[in-house]
């Protein structure tokens, strides 16, 4: 064989010369097979791939299937298409989960729900007694959303399961897909609320039994009319044991635009930034704003204004891109042109991958609050920190089965970071955590025009099959 043979040669005879064949003769230091190594730079002989190995047909995932059953769930919705709004325990809210539940089945899962409306589809492994691997995200929809957000990542995981079932997979831990209970935090302020009860949060359970959303309905009324919590109000049932699954990985849109604009199919999630939440108040004098000089002010307004300022100018010192702070919400009373401003309220998120570094950005608005109230003569009435949840970072042996199932597939993969809150936050306190992004057009979410494609969820889906895989034989 001619060492510049034409690669159209080379892969003619790759073509119709039956793999095993080629690894006989491997096997017997063929020194033909030699040289088509030398040539083409790859070796030719290698089939200890996981797919080659352990799956007996090829990874298919259906995604005209999975793209009908988005937009069929994208119906289930109380505003019109394109926009999407599924709130917790709402009529629309009860028929996802009647659907999702129905989909688990028709796969052959095992399905039970838990007090709060977390569900659980089990595909039963050969050694069930040992620590399943768990993977499923949301389905709720904050007002006039997208149909993408979360439910890529439980029809996405459901399909993945299909895809192994397909492939003749034999898993030895259980594999199971949850549907987590409100994610977003549009109805009772909370966010993965679902899964922080599933990671044990003693203070939320308290806390639900004295939560109400803006109609006066209680938590547990709202949860009695989707048919849940109906035994008691303790909900410790609900919480898992640490280890109660050996990982949790979770696929999902990355709602920024990093991977389209870079043209790569795979994002590798290393770290999740956890947000501080904080709720700042100033209160001055207010007075008529042509009577009132302005040496004589104590504008509440201004000093507002001026933590906002602070609250960017404390981040960027920090010196990390993974730095982030935002001003959401600032409002004034009492609200009229002609009013000095008596009174300002202020909502600040801050995220950071490191929890040290935010938690010093937060003690240094603290302190800017402070000083700007003292410099203005206003009242500092309120700084409270509503939550300061701590970042979670990816466990290094799913960072590897993620990028493993990424080269064998053949998909360009980037390690990124999440900014943005996810269920996998909290699973991370209950077993090891991971995370799959694929690319969103334009970075576009929480918003009608956001948009994934087939081939994006096609791809992310077979990496989350193939890493569920390898994790089951862990």
């Amino acid at each position: 064989m001619q060492k510049n043979m034409s690669l159209s040669a080379l892969l003619q005879i790759l073509f119709l010369c039956p793999f095993s064949t080629l690894t006989a003769a491997f096997n017997n230091e063929d020194p033909t097979l030699r040289t088509m190594e030398d040539f083409s730079g790859y070796p030719i002989h290698e089939s200890h791939s996981f797919i080659s190995n352990t799956l007996s047909s090829p990874l298919y995932a259906d995604a005209q299937n999975l793209q009908n059953q988005i937009d069929e769930l994208s119906r289930l919705s109380d505003t019109p298409a394109p926009s999407v709004t599924r709130v917790l325990y709402t009529e629309k809210d009860v028929l996802a989960r009647r659907y999702i539940k129905n989909l688990m089945g028709l796969s052959g899962l095992s399905v039970r729900e838990d007090a709060v409306g977390n569900i659980f589809g089990r595909w039963e492994g050969d050694e069930p007694e040992l620590a399943a691997v768990a993977t499923g995200s949301h389905t709720d929809a904050i007002p006039y959303s997208g149909k993408y957000d979360g439910v890529v990542g439980v029809l996405g995981a459901i399909e993945a399961i299909n895809v192994l079932k397909r492939s003749g997979f034999k898993p030895k831990r259980s594999l199971e897909v949850i549907l987590f209970t409100s994610e977003e935090p549009t109805r009772f302020g909370i966010s993965c609320l679902g899964s922080r009860l599933l990671a044990g949060s003693e203070a939320l359970a308290k806390a639900l039994k004295t939560t109400f959303d803006g109609q006066n309905i209680s938590f547990f009324d709202a949860a009695r009319s989707a048919g849940y919590a109906n035994d008691q109000d303790d909900l410790s049932s609900v919480f898992l044991k640490k280890g109660t699954y050996s990982a949790f990985v979770e696929l999902h849109i990355e709602q920024g635009p990093i991977l389209e604009d870079e043209g790569i199919s795979i994002g590798i999630v290393t770290a999740i930034a956890a947000p501080a939440s904080i709720k700042v108040e100033f209160e001055g004098n207010g007075g008529h704003a042509g009577a009132v000089l302005m040496p004589n002010r104590n504008d509440a307004g201004l000093a507002g204004a001026e933590l906002a300022l602070a609250v960017e100018r404390h981040v960027l010192e920090s010196g990390s891109i993974d730095s982030v702070g935002t001003v959401g919400i600032l409002e004034l009373h009492p609200g009229a042109i002609n009013s000095i401003p008596s009174r300002s309220h202020l909502e600040i998120d801050t995220r950071d991958i490191n929890e040290e570094r935010r938690n010093i950005i937060i003690e240094k608005i603290h302190q800017s609050a402070s000083a700007i109230a003292k410099k203005r003569q206003v009242k500092l009435t309120e700084f409270k920190i509503i939550n300061q949840d701590p970042p979670a970072l990816s466990e290094k042996s799913i960072i590897k089965a993620m990028e493993e199932a990424s080269k064998e597939l053949n998909l360009s993969h980037k390690f990124m970071i999440s900014r943005a809150y996810h269920d996998s936050l909290f699973m991370a306190r209950v077993s090891p955590m991971g995370m799959i992004f694929i690319p969103c057009y334009k970075g576009y979410s929480h918003k009608p025009e956001e948009f994934s494609s087939m081939d994006a969820m096609s791809n992310g889906v077979k990496v989350l099959a193939l890493t569920l895989a390898k994790l089951s034989l862990e």
